[in-house]
């Protein structure tokens, strides 16, 4: 059995440290727990989280012990590590929701696998009566998915010598130039913005009103571009709850969606006073204009079925909605399948669903330069007819010519994501009486990391087991950009 997994000596080694490290992160609820009094029917229990927290521990030193870190570790061997470190994480994640509430295995791993992707779809209904302890680990998942599972390992627990491949494994993002020299010192400086930015969103949103748990709750669940919420309603239910100050509630989230849906090497350039980042290269500019162009537009198709009256709290929604998916966080304060949005807004937000947030952010989607790039090749065969074949016609991004195999790397890219979301769509549609729009729906919003989708939750909870077990697979594929999870399912890959 030693000489059969001898090559994945290393790739168990690293598993090991991981589910070490998680085991700790699972009793951090506990703090919640004994913190807030439980509520409605259920009481809560520290063996929600104590279990768990033993078994991943016990688990990852047996790991650790039974196999070595020594070896080569492979570009295929970190994307192991990297699926397989997702899976992990998500199967012992689940277990504090399948012990606390009365549901099956099977939700407890699609909302952990939802939460930890920052894809944010739910199976559960009733979250305003569910314990806040689970509620605040709902949120933590999203949080630590946010910037990525193995760079959070990597940040605060590693200290070998393969961390470049690993962080490219989860972060293999194209145009991502680092803001220091060496890895860790890049990881850090990451890590440092986004808790610091979590910490502003919370500050804000108290001063508004909300409380100290739905603040932290919800700073979590916004930056990372997660979208869970401790209520059913999101965050309308801030309007429908009364409080004075939702509009500001509404704009500071919808500032707080940006923030992640924005390359984090952008942040960096602008905290050290680079203020033009925001806007002197490609992403950004495709990534405003994507912005302005989707709300305008669904903006004109409300005013054009409904008339020209609330306009303020039009632009508000429509904006708050627009970023919302865009960035693939999927907070609500209308629900996008409703009549509120006409048919032409509903099939924009397909579209943002598919594009997501900008390369090196905490969003969704294909992303908005792997979009721009595309477009590119499409000018440049069209500049290959008009000039002859022969003629040299580069793809060109900010001056920087892409290379040859990343070109092709997106296009493979984009062609699987096609593939996902039509196998998707048809298994949904073949096993569930849902129409074309919402069942292909599902799929969108799975593999694109968004959340909202034009099935409700309700009707989310009793899919069929296969299309739940297609969209776990879809979310990890989305989240983790296709080719570990393609690994993974390779049969070569464990030879």
């Amino acid at each position: 059995m030693r000489n059969r997994f001898q090559h994945f000596g290393p790739i168990l080694a690293y598993l090991g440290a991981l589910f070490r490290l998680f085991g700790f992160i699972l009793l951090i609820p506990l703090v919640v727990l004994f913190i807030y009094r439980p509520s409605g029917s259920y009481q809560a229990s520290p063996f929600w989280f104590i279990s768990p927290a033993v078994l991943s521990w016990a688990a990852g030193a047996v790991l650790r012990w039974r196999w070595k870190e020594e070896g080569v570790i492979t570009p295929a061997s970190s994307m192991m590590i990297c699926g397989l470190g997702w899976l992990g994480i998500s199967a012992l994640g689940a277990l504090p929701l399948w012990l606390g509430l009365n549901i099956s295995y099977l939700d407890a791993f699609f909302e952990a696998v939802s939460g930890f992707t920052t894809t944010g779809i739910t199976v559960l209904t009733g979250l305003d009566e569910l314990p806040r302890s689970l509620l605040f680990w709902r949120a933590l998942t999203q949080w630590l998915g946010g910037l990525g599972i193995l760079t959070f390992f990597l940040a605060v627990a590693f200290t070998g010598t393969t961390a470049n491949q690993l962080f490219s494994a989860e972060t293999h993002k194209i145009f991502s130039n680092r803001p220091a020299p060496g890895i860790f010192n890049t990881l850090r400086i990451l890590w440092t913005i986004y808790a610091a930015f979590t910490a502003i969103i919370a500050a804000l949103l108290i001063l508004e009103g909300v409380s100290v748990f739905d603040a932290i709750a919800h700073s979590f669940t916004c930056l990372s571009t997660g979208g869970y919420s401790p209520y059913d309603a999101s965050i309308a239910h801030y309007q429908s709850a009364g409080y004075a100050h939702y509009r500001a509630i509404e704009y500071t989230l919808t500032v707080g969606m940006m923030l992640g849906g924005i390359n984090f090497f952008v942040h960096y350039r602008v905290l050290t006073g680079g203020i033009r980042a925001l806007w002197d290269n490609m992403e950004m500019r495709l990534f405003w204009s994507l912005l302005g162009g989707a709300a305008g537009l669904i903006a004109f198709s409300h005013f054009l079925q409904f008339g020209v009256s609330d306009v303020a709290d039009t632009v508000r929604n429509t904006l708050f909605q627009t970023v919302s998916i865009l960035t693939t966080t999927g907070f609500g304060t209308k629900d996008i399948g409703s009549a509120y949005f006409p048919a032409l807004a509903k099939q924009i937000f397909l579209i943002l669903m598919v594009i997501g947030g900008c390369v090196g952010s905490t969003g969704g989607g294909i992303k908005v330069l792997r979009i721009g790039v595309l477009f590119k090749m499409i000018w440049r065969q069209v500049r290959k007819v008009l000039y002859g074949r022969s003629s040299v016609n580069p793809i060109v991004v900010d001056g920087s010519p892409v290379d040859v195999d990343e070109v092709r790397r997106i296009a493979a890219l984009f062609f699987a994501w096609m593939a996902l979301l039509v196998g998707g769509g048809m298994i949904t549609a073949l096993l569930s009486d849902h129409p074309p729009l919402e069942a292909a729906s599902g799929m969108f919003s799975a593999l694109g990391n968004i959340g909202p989708c034009y099935i409700s939750v309700k009707e989310m909870t009793e899919l069929d087991p296969v299309i739940k077990a297609v969209y776990i697979v879809g979310m990890l594929a989305g989240r983790l950009e296709i080719l570990p999870i393609v690994l993974i399912f390779t049969p070569q890959a464990w030879r």
